[in-house]
């Protein structure tokens, strides 16, 4: 199939390597210039494990980029990838999305035949229908139906395993108006995936396909916030939360994945889906008391450390070694990392913070300009002369220090993220362990 993607972040140029992959053929509209220069040399403009290998094989090929609308005239199905960030009071922002959807409807309205656009983004349930399809009518000065088609198509792209996720997936959720032809366009979009993977295909309608991804992350946030809510009360009682977690994660009515305590959730999507399902049920005049409650559990995770820490070195005037800016390992992704409130705490409180990422540095300091923070090249130079040490990424680097915690000043490891062995030599607090 002919696929044009609206958005090259995260989302759009992982969907757009991967179908190009499957075979299909596929073009980038992105108004960002250096961007589409970048897809279009083979190079991705995102740190994303096995992504890049997927450009050199196939841009100037099945895929290419530009920053023309027009391209989309020239295929069947378009999707809409574009950012919906938060507002101040936590509710999405759909200026850019509605931009989009009107340029496209512009583009459509000069195209002969069936198209199908594909909501992608993350957008609130009715978004699709009060927006979407009221803006694409607008434009087009025909009714959706006709000749051209609406659906919502979620991702569960994980950043550091999102090629290998669009892959294998464990589920696919396509929410259409009941439109067969759209459900027959998506099956054939996905025929690869679903042959190979075998994964669960949700059909449901508009609504319920935006608002499983939002039910999705806000259930594996408050996940995560229940563990460590439990380790932190481990904690107190000197119990391993980590030994416990392991035990009831043999339940399966449980399961052991985000069982891991530590420091709490960040990165693009949990931050800004739960705030934007809590702003959406308050608008509609619902307080949900569990999801405020797990923003709470995470806001508090950081200052616990900052604690923890204090405990042993007093800040004012010492050399913090902060380890990992990126939300998380195998990503450059800084948003929602919990490495800024970790460095700001520790600003707050009269340290000097050196951070060390192994490939987040440039994007933080791009992200966090006001931030003061020093970054060394490496985790031996950052911990060289510390006086203590605050692990907030988990990379696998991390877990094979050992001689360079020497060199510190006063060895003392607040470990948020459970990758430092305890040993002789160094004073070792475990967050929530």
């Amino acid at each position: 199939m002919d696929v044009s993607i609206i958005g090259s972040g995260y989302v759009g140029t992982t969907v757009a390597a991967c179908l190009a992959d499957d075979g299909h053929g596929v073009v980038n509209v992105d108004i960002d210039e250096e961007v589409v220069a970048a897809i279009n040399e083979g190079h991705s403009p995102i740190h994303e494990p096995g992504l890049d290998d997927l450009l050199a094989e196939h841009a100037g090929g099945r895929l290419r980029a530009t920053t023309d609308y027009t391209a989309v005239r020239d295929t069947d199905v378009t999707f809409l990838a574009v950012g919906t960030p938060s507002r101040d009071d936590g509710s999405i922002d759909t200026s850019v999305i509605e931009a989009a959807t009107r340029s496209l409807g512009e583009q459509l309205a000069a195209k002969e035949g069936d198209h199908l656009v594909v909501v992608k983004s993350t957008v609130v349930p009715g978004t699709t229908d009060e927006l979407v399809i009221p803006t694409l009518e607008e434009e087009l000065d025909a009714p959706v139906g006709e000749s051209v088609h609406v659906a919502v198509n979620p991702e569960f792209l994980q950043m550091g395993s999102a090629v290998e996720n669009f892959r294998t997936p464990q589920k696919i959720v396509f929410g259409t108006t009941g439109n067969q032809w759209a459900l027959d366009q998506l099956h054939a979009l996905y025929a690869g995936v679903i042959e190979t993977a075998d994964p669960a295909v949700v059909e449901t309608g508009l609504r319920e396909g935006e608002m499983i991804k939002y039910a999705n992350n806000a259930f594996l946030a408050s996940k995560v916030s229940l563990i460590n809510d439990i380790g932190n009360v481990c904690k107190e009682f000197d119990v391993d939360a980590y030994e416990v977690a392991d035990a009831i994660g043999l339940d399966d009515r449980i399961g052991e994945r985000f069982l891991r305590s530590g420091l709490g959730w960040g990165g693009s999507c949990f931050p800004k889906d739960v705030a934007a399902i809590i702003a959406a049920a308050e608008h509609a005049g619902y307080e949900p008391p569990m999801l405020n409650a797990a923003v709470e559990v995470n806001d508090l995770q950081p200052e616990r450390l900052l604690d923890l820490l204090a405990d042993h070195v007093d800040p004012a005037g010492a050399r913090v070694a902060v380890l990992g800016l990126s939300f998380k390992p195998g990503t450059d992704d800084v948003r929602g990392s919990r490495a800024v409130p970790v460095v700001e705490g520790l600003r707050e409180r009269g340290a000097t913070v050196v951070a060390y990422d192994p490939v987040a540095t440039e994007k933080f300091r791009e992200k966090h300009p006001d931030v003061e923070v020093a970054f060394a090249d490496s985790a031996a130079a950052a911990l060289d002369g510390a006086d203590a040490c605050a692990v907030v990424t988990d990379w696998d680097e991390f877990a094979a220090l050992d001689a360079e915690f020497d060199a510190m000043a006063s060895p003392v490891v607040v470990d948020g993220r459970h990758v430092v062995e305890r040993r002789e030599g160094i004073t070792y607090e475990g967050l929530t362990w």
